[in-house]
């Protein structure tokens, strides 16, 4: 018989035994709440290999896409096949650092004597509101709902602590890696899948939370959550098909245009959305800035302190889309790259988000390569801060040059050789179209804003491939604008800092929804020279020689 494999663990096929059995076997958490029928769609597995080693798709499974199955519907029938899976609740690289921003504790669900009350009245607006009656801690949660990676917060509301931090992968990617895709999908047949798929997710981890901490779901009273457009407005149920045709807007941008609305932001009872907390807490959906621009900008705005900020700065939030601010309290421009998923493992051969056996540093030494792989692990494969530190080696001992091509007509090169873990030439030029978008949106909000580069008083880089990357190589491949390196500032996971800021201050939470109305949204495809820009994009060199050049 062959083997099974998850990572670099495996167990023996067995015919008739699903994948959920085999995950049991090897002590995996997948989430289920439907008696592993198929009705709950929550065991999406992702199959690496030996699709056909396995029963076919019921009609419980007709919504998946591609190589992923439900694991209590995926039986083997070929024992002597080789079948590998990937359970879509690994478990990411936790952030250890983030930005604090100091500011008055301010909530707007408290303990009133005996009573929890929340202050934002119905809908978010109007006076106090009796919720329940105090048991000894009132929680609320901070959910920054990422395309790849999802990340939450319980925050005691009472002091401001953070009583526990989760993450993990977001499972909607049978609905694609990227948001256009995910936007196609849920205007499909299947809507409502990617929603069902984030809430059960999201339950899944609140019950893990609360078991490990000894406390009841009906103590966390309040949620706040931040994404891009897309992904906030699908958690909330919205239909998503205008911000995937031009100009690219929410439903709620568009009703703030017409006036039928005040603000972007949403305010639904946990209890209507689904959500397993206490059935009258409040959730709310933190602004948009403009078209993709989301909320998770926003709560990076005010996790570092933006609305303040009198001299100009840039903030770059690194993902499978990248977004730019630029400026002060007075002016900020903004403007969304659709980077795609490459940086983050997609598209690239040996790829990989940062999870245990990633490569995530990497040097070229003259006796071979130098490497270290997340949690000491077997190397598998390759995450977003590895493949900097690799293309920028590559270029600084001369194995390619800056258009991307290797040299002596080589068209791969190996950076395990002991695995055959290898970066192609079309790899190579995936990750130049990636670091293009980012170089674009940086290169045009940059030129509209008017100020020569030397002139911003720091580059903030945000999210949570940002905060592992190595600053000089991404500035020696043009991957972020080359300001003075002292000027440089890691601030993690900014949009989970931001969500918690919005949890803990009422006035903060008002002050960023007018904010949002102020920034300026730049739309990169209507540049005259957008193209050039972009071919300059693709070469790996400095961001502003490349523009001279």
């Amino acid at each position: 018989m062959s083997p099974l494999k998850h990572g670099d663990r495996e167990l023996k096929l067995v015919a008739g035994k699903t994948i959920f059995d085999f995950a049991d076997d090897l002590h995996l958490r997948v989430p289920t709440s439907c008696g592993r029928n198929g009705d709950c769609h929550e065991c999406i597995v992702e199959v690496r290999q030996g699709m056909d080693a396995l029963s076919s798709p019921t009609p419980e499974e007709s919504f998946l896409r591609g190589n992923y199955r439900l694991a209590c519907q995926a039986a083997v029938v070929d024992p002597e096949a080789l079948v590998e899976f990937n359970v879509l609740r690994r478990q990411p690289k936790i952030l250890t650092a983030s930005v604090k921003r100091d500011f008055k504790l301010d909530p707007l669900t408290v303990r009133r004597g005996d009573d929890v009350v929340w202050l934002g009245g119905e809908g978010g607006r109007g006076g106090p509101v009796r919720l329940d009656e105090y048991s000894g801690a009132i929680y609320g949660i901070a959910l920054d709902l990422g395309t790849t990676t999802v990340a939450m917060h319980l925050v005691d509301l009472e002091t401001g602590r953070i009583a526990y931090t989760a993450s993990f992968e977001n499972p909607q990617r049978f609905g694609g890696s990227d948001i256009m895709n995910r936007i196609s999908y849920d205007g499909g047949k299947y809507r409502g899948e990617l929603k069902q798929v984030a809430h059960s997710s999201v339950n899944f981890e609140i019950g893990d939370m609360v078991r490990r901490l000894k406390i009841r779901r009906r103590q966390i009273y309040e949620m706040v959550v931040v994404g891009n457009s897309t992904m906030r407005d699908i958690f909330f149920g919205l239909d998503v098909q205008s911000i995937g045709e031009k100009p690219y807007r929410s439903l709620t941008e568009h009703e703030l245009l017409a006036g039928k609305r005040s603000t972007t932001a949403l305010n639904v009872k946990a209890g209507e959305l689904g959500m397993r907390i206490h059935p009258s807490a409040n959730v709310y959906a933190g602004p948009l800035i403009g078209s993709h621009v989301g909320a998770d900008i926003a709560a990076d705005l005010l996790a570092i302190a933006m609305d303040e900020e009198e001299d100009p700065v840039i903030l770059v939030d690194v993902g499978t889309n990248t977004e730019v601010v630029v400026g002060n309290r007075h002016r900020m421009l903004a403007a969304s790259c659709p980077a795609g998923p490459a940086f983050e493992g997609g598209a690239i051969t040996y790829g990989m988000p940062g999870y245990d056996g990633a490569v995530e540093t990497l040097k070229l030494a003259a006796e071979g390569v130098e490497f270290k792989t997340i949690g000491n692990k077997a190397p598998q494969g390759i995450c977003g801060s590895g493949l900097i530190d690799l293309l920028a080696e590559l270029r600084r001992v001369g194995r390619m040059n800056e258009l991307g091509v290797l040299t002596g007509g080589d068209r791969e090169f190996e950076f395990v050789p002991d695995k055959g873990l290898t970066i192609s030439r079309a790899d190579i030029s995936a990750l130049a179209q990636a670091k293009s978008a980012n170089f674009c949106g940086q290169q045009i909000v940059l030129r509209r804003y008017g100020l020569p580069i030397e002139k911003f008083k720091r580059l903030y880089l945000a999210g949570g491939f940002a905060n592992y990357v190595d600053v000089d190589n991404a500035l020696a491949i043009g991957f972020v604008a080359n300001v003075p390196r002292a000027r440089i500032t890691k601030i993690g996971n900014a949009s989970l800092e931001g969500a918690s800021v919005m949890l803990l201050s009422g006035e903060l939470r008002s002050r960023v929804e007018g904010l949002v109305r102020t920034i300026e949204h730049v739309e990169l495809e209507t540049e005259p020279d957008f193209f050039e820009l972009f071919v300059e994009g693709c070469h790996f060199r400095p961001m502003f020689d490349a523009a001279r050049g």
